[in-house]
């Protein structure tokens, strides 16, 4: 019996990913856990591995399509014994076929004919009263008029969207609404009924965004080229759209000094264990910035744990541990790889776990598991000189931190301007989860930790 194959969920938001290369053809034989293609899912490139022993007999889906729904049949494997002829057959014609809308029948006509003398006169249509249309006005366009004419032609009862502008661009000028008086034209339509007390308010039209070919109208043909949106950038449009319209954030921004923290970092880097590699002797690790801001982060959280949380409608979570995601840039868009427990790591182990984690993830070589899930995210905009800025939340986080540069400025010590490395850190909450005060003290306990930093040590 033939073994069909279908588009793997891998991951529990997948929907559809593009099949990027078959490691197979038809004909070649596979085993389980045979790698036979590679798929790209919104954040990774991915190898499929074969689940059952066979002979490709049919490679349903080709190389480079994309958008390919999850359980769709990609390929057909025939089984020992069977004729892979046959079992390609069975994949001939598989596409599904796009489903017709059923098409609305039109109301039977009632086949009963009632006694004329028990028929009811029917009541007259009521006639459509005309409107006046004068360059759109009446279709709801805006009405471009001057004050001076809105004025007068609301004391002479006059319907200023009847009337043909003569000014600049159609506008409605002082000495059109003196000539449809003059004429006796164009007056305005009866006022309507005030609705009676009580009753609701009409809704206002929720505003629709742009179509694509309105959006495409404002710019001069020729003047652009269209890059269509890959599968990660998709996601992070529909997520980034989801946080801001569904998590109530609120921002929280404090300043940090970093001195002692620097002198910290050159010391710990500086007594780091040397190992010989292929490219001569290299330090064991290298403590960064970030490296330090992540455990720092991940032993605020630690200290204040009711802000360790995240929101869901029936409970609240109480995270037992601090995961750490770190926002990294890669072609296309960005991903948030994850530093499970950092509240239990060294800074060095921290360090190194980033690097690695940081290069697969520009290579698109993460496990979901790798980038899925974490209590809360870092957000570190220092390197390009960004002073401070807001950052949105990653659901299902409850919180996420924003970190500027640091930067020497002046600061007000016992009376005396001194000059400091200060930091800014804008903290974004979830205000569902974290209330304003559970903020400003997980914010303070961050402050704490990067200002004594020795305390991370221990």
């Amino acid at each position: 019996m033939p073994i069909n194959i279908t588009m793997p969920a891998l991951s529990p938001t997948m929907e559809e990913g593009n099949l990027s290369k078959w490691l197979v053809k038809e004909g070649d034989k596979v085993s389980p856990g045979d790698v036979i293609a590679e798929i790209e899912t919104d954040k990774a490139t991915m190898e499929v591995e074969a689940v059952d022993e066979g002979t490709v007999a049919k490679l349903v889906v080709p190389a480079g399509t994309e958008g390919v729904k999850v359980n769709a049949l990609i390929a057909v494997l025939a089984a020992e014994g069977e004729d892979a002829a046959s079992a390609a057959k069975s994949g001939d014609g598989a596409a599904p076929a796009k489903a017709e809308a059923p098409k609305a029948e039109a109301p039977k006509a009632e086949t009963s004919k009632p006694e004329a003398s028990k028929q009811e006169p029917a009541a007259p249509a009521p006639k459509a009263e005309a409107v006046p249309v004068a360059n759109g006005h009446a279709s709801g366009e805006r009405i471009f008029a001057s004050p001076l004419a809105r004025r007068i032609a609301r004391e002479a009862g006059v319907d200023v969207a009847a009337l043909t502008g003569s000014g600049p661009r159609g506008r409605v000028v002082k000495a059109d609404v003196d000539a449809a008086i003059s004429s006796g034209g164009a007056k305005a339509a009866p006022a309507a009924k005030a609705a009676p007390a009580g009753a609701p308010a009409p809704a206002a039209a929720a505003p629709k965004a742009m179509s694509d070919e309105q959006v495409l109208k404002l710019f001069a043909e020729g003047s652009y080229e269209l890059i269509p949106h890959d599968n990660m950038r998709k996601t992070i449009a529909r997520r980034l759209v989801e946080a801001k319209t569904t998590i109530p954030h609120f921002y929280l921004t404090l300043d940090c000094e970093l001195d002692a923290l620097l002198a910290l970092r050159t010391q710990i880097n500086a007594a780091a264990p040397v190992k010989k590699t292929e490219k001569g002797e290299t330090p064991a690790y290298k403590l960064s910035v970030n490296d330090m801001v992540i455990k720092a982060l991940a032993m605020a959280l630690m200290a204040v744990p009711d802000a360790n949380a995240s929101w869901t409608e029936n409970a609240m979570i109480k995270h037992k541990h601090a995961d750490v995601g770190v926002a990294v840039s890669i072609p296309g868009g960005l991903i948030t790889p994850i530093i499970r427990r950092a509240d239990e790591k060294t800074m060095s182990v921290i360090s190194n776990e980033m690097k690695d984690l940081a290069g697969r993830a520009r290579s698109r070589k993460l496990k979901p598991e790798e980038y899925q899930g974490g209590t809360t995210a870092v957000s570190n905009l220092g390197m390009f000189g960004i002073k401070d800025f807001s950052a949105v939340i990653n659901p299902p986080h409850a919180t996420i931190l924003a970190v500027g540069a640091g930067e020497q400025r002046a600061v007000v010590k016992n009376g005396e301007i001194k000059i400091a490395t200060i930091m800014s850190v804008t903290l974004s909450t979830d205000h569902r989860a974290v209330d304003g005060a559970l903020g400003a003290e997980l914010l303070v306990a961050f402050k704490r930790m990067i200002e004594n930093p020795m305390g991370m040590l221990v």
